[in-house]
């Protein structure tokens, strides 16, 4: 019993700790205007989710960008 006792704290642990991580991330793509605007290009998407998978990387200089570019269709 202890073991599965010690195993769910772990776990809540690790859920509170993933969830406080992503929250700073939402934060961060929140300051620096990633939800602002209708244009959701490849490039601004990729941005804002790494952005906010970075969390708290991203407040020790931390600047995740994305540069994709999809193939254009021949004429």
């Amino acid at each position: 019993m202890r073991t599965r006792r010690a195993s769910t704290n772990g776990s809540r642990v690790v859920a509170i700790v993933v969830v406080v991580w992503l929250f700073i991330g939402l934060a961060a793509a929140a300051q620096r205007n990633y939800f602002s605007g209708s244009d959701a290009t490849c490039a601004k998407v990729g941005t804002t989710l790494v952005t906010v998978v970075a969390g708290p990387l991203n407040y020790i200089g931390a600047n995740p960008k994305i540069d994709c570019s999809a193939p254009q269709p021949s004429r």
